[in-house]
């Protein structure tokens, strides 16, 4: 056989067989009945739930260390220079300045002291703290990690109901998760959500967290003058009674002549540092009952408002999904979070909230 001959050949047999494929049934898409799709439904409102439980543990194990931190770099940090001579001597003179330039306005001395104490606890404490470890870091970790534990799931739960992958997709694409509106960008489904990677690059999802932040408003120890007012308080009073000796000392001293007048001078300052050294135990301990009321009550709002604290992300998606296909879940099976909306837990006993004393 000659060449051309055997390239016919080959050809000839190459058009037999892609005849007979043409010819071979398409295999049809399997039929998924109504009642395993309900099943699907009660198997994705069930992995929700474990989903929502692992990210609580986690958020809260977070925010448990970073209390610790945020309680080691207050006692290692803040109050070492709240109670320093030289810092109570800047503070005398700020204390000063502020009586002066008040204009006859009541405890402006006392509310301005306290926002530079908390401008320097941001300072001290909260801002090297959140380098290492942050609430808001932990709400969107939280929230990526339920998101996470859910895909991990989704290809057991079409093996366990014979629903192959691409149908179990479609069915997901029509469970939104995400409806902020308008539509597209501000709205997602569970699709969108597991096959994002990483998450904060869908719009959506961005959309949620700062909704979250928003809603949230400012949150923490530092976001409200209260936590300063009663060290404020103690120490302006103080101080201001301090101001008079201090004035006659300066008058006594113009009067007495210079070598005389510094010995006084002298002689007052060392008055002023045994006072403050006997005074600082009492100063320290009223820093840690004001700062340690104010920041458990914080946290623990961070940590369990459905609507701002760091699990609000997660619950939010696990209401929107559990809501959704609540129809397809037995009365045993309730979903076990809501929609973000709701009251805040008021919170353990006094007796149970961790002071800062060492």
């Amino acid at each position: 056989m000659n060449p051309r001959s055997l390239i016919v050949a080959v050809l000839l047999v190459l058009l037999a067989g892609c005849a007979t494929s043409a010819r071979a049934p398409v295999e049809a898409p399997v039929v998924v009945s109504p009642a395993t799709w309900q099943q699907v439904d009660r198997d994705i409102v069930s992995v929700s739930q474990k989903a929502t439980e692992q990210a609580r543990f986690f958020a809260q194990t977070s925010m448990e260390h970073w209390r610790t931190r945020v309680y080691e770099q207050t006692e290692e940090k803040f109050i070492p220079w709240f109670s320093s001579y030289w810092t109570q001597e800047w503070l005398s003179m700020k204390v000063d300045w502020y009586s002066v330039s008040a204009g006859g306005e009541q405890d402006a001395a006392t509310k301005r002291l306290a926002a530079y104490l908390l401008e320097e606890y941001q300072k001290k404490v909260l801002a090297p703290v959140a380098l290492e470890i942050d609430p808001e870091a932990i709400l969107g970790q939280a929230t990526v990690f339920y998101v996470q534990l859910i895909a991990q799931q989704l290809p057991a739960i079409a093996q366990r109901n014979g629903v192959p992958m691409a149908q179990l997709n479609d069915h997901i694409q029509k469970i939104p998760v995400i409806t902020l509106g308008p539509p597209p960008t501000r709205d997602a489904s569970l699709y969108q959500l597991v096959h994002t990677e990483p998450l904060n690059t869908l719009p959506a999802y961005a959309a949620l967290i700062d909704k979250i932040h928003k809603a949230g408003g400012d949150k923490g120890v530092a976001s409200t003058d209260s936590t300063m007012a009663p060290v404020a308080k103690r120490a302006s009073q103080r101080m201001q009674a301090e101001m008079a000796p201090r004035g006659a000392a300066s008058a006594v001293a113009a009067v007495a002549g210079k070598l005389a007048g510094g010995l006084i001078t002298v002689g007052v300052a060392g008055v002023r540092a045994i006072i403050q050294a006997s005074d600082r135990p009492d100063s320290e301990a009223l820093i840690r009952s004001s700062l340690g009321n104010t920041f458990d009550k914080a946290w623990w709002k961070l940590v369990k408002d459905p609507s701002t604290g760091v699990m609000a992300g997660t619950l939010y998606m696990a209401g929107q999904i559990e809501g959704r296909l609540g129809d397809s879940v037995e009365p045993s099976l309730e979903p076990s979070v809501g929609s973000g909306e709701g009251t805040v837990d008021p919170g353990p006993p006094d007796s149970t909230i961790q002071q800062m004393d060492p």
